[in-house]
Formats: structure tokens, sequence, C-alpha cells
């Protein structure tokens, strides 16, 4: 039997935010951006006419700034939990992880400028110490008919969270939106652990499916199909396109 009263779907600073709502406390399936904090707060307070330390588990799908960069705040806020993949190491870590940390935070940026946002702090920790570690298929603390599912290829740590008794499943970035059809995201680290990924969610052949760009879909056949076959074979990702981008440029030039 199902616990949830309802999933909100709000409109984040770049990307939708989902909160569930359960009569024993609330969770919040992504850590959303650190502009968004103020406004999931005065949603829980003033909307749901709730205390704020109801929000008991704020899950982090992957590192990116708008699924991770507000989850510190909501804890300090709220003395909720954290959760997040149980991989080993800091997605950002070394030179290349805080250069990369940096061309994140300067995307996400761009992708606010592009949606007509105001200029907002969105500066987060490129390191994170969650509370709880989840392996694949394991149900949520305090939630249990949510379960986290390993979809990794984005990055090395992806989530996506299945919701039982609705049939439904968030998946973060899987799939992304642009220009009314779904595609995969920009980077793709991982192409054959996207490519798994993507059979696994299929596989569970979901009523409905949660996008952090997107919002709720139907996974219809066209879907899949298009999807599939933009799934890239080689990695890419940030200096592989600046590299490609410096390699056009010098032909260019030659030519």
């Amino acid at each position: 039997m199902s616990t949830l009263i309802k999933l909100h779907q709000l409109d984040g600073y770049i990307q939708s935010i989902y909160l569930a709502e359960h009569h024993h406390g609330l969770l919040l399936l992504d850590g959303c951006s650190r502009a968004d904090v103020d406004k999931v707060c005065q949603f829980i307070t003033e909307e749901l006419n709730r205390p704020l330390n109801d929000l008991k588990l704020v899950v982090v799908t992957h590192m990116h700034p708008d699924h991770a960069g507000g989850a510190v705040k909501f804890r300090n806020l709220s003395g909720c939990q954290i959760a997040t993949a149980n991989v080993s190491g800091d997605w950002y870590q070394g030179l290349d992880g805080f250069l990369m940390h940096w061309s994140d935070l300067l995307l996400a940026k761009w992708v606010a400028k592009r949606k007509g946002q105001p200029a907002k702090n969105i500066w987060y920790n490129r390191k994170l110490k969650a509370d709880v570690m989840l392996n694949d298929e394991e149900p949520l603390p305090g939630f249990i008919e949510w379960k986290a599912l390993f979809t990794q290829g984005h990055t090395d740590r992806d989530l996506s969270l299945y919701h039982a008794p609705t049939h439904h499943v968030y998946v973060a970035d899987l799939m992304v939106t642009v220009k009314g059809r779904y595609i995969p995201p920009f980077p793709v680290f991982y192409p054959n652990r996207y490519k798994a990924s993507v059979d696994k969610i299929v596989q569970l052949k979901p009523r409905g499916v949660w996008l952090a760009h997107g919002g709720e879909i139907e996974l219809t056949e066209e879907v899949i199909a298009h999807l599939r076959a933009r799934s890239p074979n080689r990695p890419i990702t940030h200096w592989r396109s600046v590299k490609a981008k410096v390699r056009r440029a010098i032909f260019k030039k030659a030519a």
C-alpha cells in the first residue's frame, strides 16, 4: 500500500523539482541547485503548511549543480539526511575534477540565461559527505516504497528512483528534452553503461517517467527508438568537445 499523498512538481532554476509528500515525512527526489533552496523551503512551510523538519531525506542522483547544489543547505536547514549512490571516491576529484566542476557551473549558468532566469549564486562544494550510501535496488531509508536504481552513464554514480505502487520512475538526467524530442544528456562519460541503463528503465515498462528536464513523459516505442538511435558509442565529454572544436577551427583555417 502506498503512503504517498502527492508528488509535487515545482519549476526549479533550470530543472524540474520533485517533492514526494507522505504523511510521515517529505522526500526530495534530487538535491536541486543552490538557487532552489528558498523556493522549496517556502513551498513546504507555506503551501504544504508543514514544518521544515518534515523534510526527512534528500537524494542526490549525481553531482551536477542542479542535482547536488542545494543538498547540504537543505540538511543544514531541516536536519534531513542526504542519500547518494554507493560509489567510492568523489566525482569531481583531482585537478581535472576541479576544472570540470567549474565547467559544469558555467554550463548551468548558461542554461539559466537561455531560460531567461536571473543570475544567481549556484556555487556548491564539489565534494559531498552523504549520510546514506545506496546500493542498486535498495529501498530508500524511511521511504521503503521507493527504490534506488543504478542508471550510470551520464556520470559514474547516476541514480533513478522507482516508485513501485504507482509504477513510475524518476530518471534524473538519463534523458533530456530538446525541441520536443528526448535525447541522451551531455556529457555521457560511459556510453556502454548508458545504453544498459536505458535498457534497464525500458525493461521496467513504467507507467510514467519523470525527467529532471522535461517533466513527466510516457516511454513510448518512438521515444525509446529515438533515444537509442542517439545514444553515443564513444564518450561525449567536456574535453572531447573542446578538442573537437579546436580541430575543426584548425582545419577550417588551413582550408
